[in-house]
Formats: structure tokens, sequence, C-alpha cells
């Protein structure tokens, strides 16, 4: 018989999603804030095939964008968007 000697399985990190729900909440936020923040994330995720954040820059930044603005016509938003995260 082998032993090992590998210890406790070490824990894994918070996915994602879970970190930016346990930052939103340590802000006075409503949950409905939470769940839209989630869901323009996961859709962020999405249109880039699944590629993590952290992977990406502005240009896959403008690029949501630009989609959002000539699909979803919510050009409104997009200057103070631009403002905040392409610089």
């Amino acid at each position: 018989m082998k032993s090992s000697n590998a210890g406790p399985p070490t824990p894994k990190p918070p996915k994602l999603l879970d970190q930016v729900r346990a930052k939103l909440r340590l802000q006075p936020a409503s949950i409905r804030t939470e769940e839209a923040y989630i869901q323009w994330i996961t859709r962020f995720i999405l249109f880039h095939h699944k590629r993590h954040p952290r992977e990406m820059g502005s240009a896959e930044i403008e690029a949501f964008l630009n989609r959002l603005a000539f699909t979803r016509k919510v050009a409104g938003y997009m200057p103070r968007w631009r403002m905040l995260y392409c610089n």
C-alpha cells in the first residue's frame, strides 16, 4: 500500500462571478443591482467566447460596447463607459 504525504487538498480560489458578488455585497447596493452587474459581466464574457476578463483589455471592451451600440441601441451610455474603461 502506498502512503500519500500530499496533505489536505488546497481549496480552489473563488470563481470570478463569486468574487464580484462578494465585493458588491460590501457596498450599499440592492440585490437587483448585483444581478444586473452579474448579467452584464456574463454577457461580456460570452460575447468573447468565454475568455476570462483578465485576458482582455480595452480593445475587447470597445468591441463589446460597439456591439451594444449597434444591436441594442444603448449608445447613450457609450461615452461614459469609454471614458471609464477604455483610456
